[in-house]
């Protein structure tokens, strides 16, 4: 797991992991957070006592790179720390473990306050199984050690990180799974959605993924990705509006 100021949802991502996984050890990269991130990871170390934390001054290419150099298991997973796991994760991805398989994908649900049309998830969740198959992603994902051993990813790749790694895994052979029954809830943090933070991730992800990545299959999911801005942006209004209405 990487982190980076992530206690808005730290607590609640970990109750989760560790009541769906059987963890041996929780590895945590950190990028020097500020916030309480470090005291939750603490706590559930005293708690549990194998969470082990390193730090990283770069980006999620080289904290992923850092974390996947600490796996000892046969197989790993990839947590990221805004989630939330579904229950029984861990015996619903173990169903699809076999001998030619890499890397295992849940599904990742964006969580969008006071959206609760049925149709948009069915569609969010049609155009994500199919970015996934373009883009990557590594929210909940469960990899073979082996798939991934000699693996560099580039230092550039703030983003499309999980991408480089996800290909990876194709290129030396192995199946990449996306089971129906599995995923994980998303909350992002608040601060994604105002519009400084939303233009430096569109630009970061323009960079990193059509000049450095070449995943020009991804562009023509940007109209469904600007549209789901543009509803968390409202959802986010209405609350706020909300509350000081209230």
């Amino acid at each position: 797991m990487i982190t980076k100021d992530s206690d808005h949802l730290l607590s609640r991502c970990l109750h989760s992991v560790y009541r769906n996984i059987p963890v041996h050890k929780l590895i945590i990269v950190d990028g020097h957070s500020k916030d309480n991130t470090l005291k939750i990871l603490k706590e559930f170390d005293r708690r549990y006592g194998n969470v082990e934390i390193f730090f990283d001054n770069g980006n999620r290419a080289t904290a992923r790179q850092k974390g996947m150099q600490e796996v000892e298991t046969k197989w790993f997973a990839f947590v990221d720390s805004d989630i939330v796991l579904c229950n029984g994760w861990f015996k619903r991805v173990r169903r699809d473990i076999r001998s030619n398989v890499g890397a295992i994908w849940g599904l990742c649900i964006d969580i969008i306050k006071n959206l609760r049309s049925s149709l948009f998830y069915r569609l969010f969740i049609k155009v994500s199984k199919k970015s996934f198959k373009i883009r990557g992603g590594l929210h909940d994902t469960l990899i073979r050690r082996e798939a991934i051993e000699d693996i560099k990813i580039p230092p550039v790749l703030h983003h499309y990180e999980d991408r480089f790694i996800i290909n990876h895994i194709r290129d030396k052979g192995y199946e990449v799974l996306i089971p129906d029954n599995l995923y994980c809830l998303h909350y992002r943090p608040e601060s994604d959605w105002n519009v400084k933070n939303s233009i430096i991730i569109a630009t970061t992800e323009i960079k990193n993924g059509i000049i450095d990545s070449h995943a020009f299959g991804f562009m023509k999911y940007y109209p469904f990705w600007v549209c789901y801005w543009v509803l968390q942006r409202i959802a986010r209004a209405q609350s706020k509006f909300g509350k000081d209405g209230g």
